[in-house]
């Protein structure tokens, strides 16, 4: 009795067939090497021929229109999402598709606009990847890279958005942020952007110095260490400065009133 099988929906599919073309691409480059596209090539170049074998896209021209032919396919599925949980799901399945051309992006150190390599920076932030995609926002802001024009923000705006919302929200845990926020907040402090994105930032870090994480139980703050409380209080401040509605008054309050417990008397 021959069996039914089950229809795939359209995001299913897509990512069946981007799992399929990295499995052959992988297998072309390994088999064909440099005798088929020769030492000049760049890295992109290399995964994105090899990807071409059995793309359609393949007479339509460049390694670059070929990998924007697979985003558009991969935003098209996407679309289909209807939760923000699962959409972060497929980004993680999908990403390691555009590795190859990432990783030939990041070793080239040019400047250049490129959809597809910013595009896969903000992947990586949805898909929790926060290490992986500050390697890229930095190769990204250092080289001037726009976002595509689907996102409302510009890059530097984005990241210090984005960075702070997942600590805030609970999505980064505080060694991640610890080790990642002070470095977007250094990198993008050159760049313009909105005084509201920026006090959530310099809010994420001071949580995270206090070891206010979402969902964890209430910081006793007369036992935090005394350099934890000296480092916070300037980010909490900065953060009401920058704006009023931060929600961080009752915080700067309590670290003030420990740090005079613990700090010791002026001589």
């Amino acid at each position: 009795m021959a069996t039914t099988r089950k229809k795939l929906t359209p995001a299913q599919a897509s990512l069946q067939r981007a799992q399929a073309r990295l499995a052959h691409a992988a297998v072309q480059a390994s088999v064909t090497g440099e005798m088929r596209h020769g030492p000049a090539q760049t890295r992109p170049q290399v995964a994105a021929t090899a990807l071409a074998v059995s793309s359609p896209f393949s007479a339509q021209g460049n390694a670059y229109q070929l990998m924007l032919a697979q985003l558009a396919e991969h935003r098209a599925a996407l679309k289909e999402i209807k939760s923000v949980e699962r959409k972060a799901e497929f980004k993680a399945a999908i990403l390691p598709v555009y590795d190859a051309w990432v990783d030939g992006v990041l070793a080239s150190d040019k400047p250049g606009e490129d959809f597809v390599f910013t595009t896969a920076l903000i992947w990586h932030i949805d898909a929790g990847h926060y290490a992986r995609a500050w390697q890229l926002a930095r190769h990204a802001l250092a080289h001037a890279m726009p976002l595509p024009p689907t996102y409302e923000r510009d890059l530097a705006t984005a990241l210090i958005d984005e960075y702070a919302w997942a600590f805030l929200a609970g999505k980064m845990t505080a060694a991640e942020a610890l080790e990642i926020l002070p470095q977007v907040l250094e990198t993008t402090q050159p760049f313009d952007a909105p005084d509201q994105a920026r006090s959530k930032l310099h809010k994420a870090l001071a949580y995270a110095l206090l070891g206010r994480e979402q969902g964890a139980q209430e910081v006793d703050y007369e036992a935090l260490p005394l350099q934890a409380l000296q480092s916070a209080l300037p980010l909490l401040r900065r953060a009401l400065e920058l704006d009023q509605q931060a929600g961080v008054k009752k915080d700067i309050e309590r670290v003030e009133r420990n740090l005079a417990k613990k700090e010791p008397p002026p001589a």
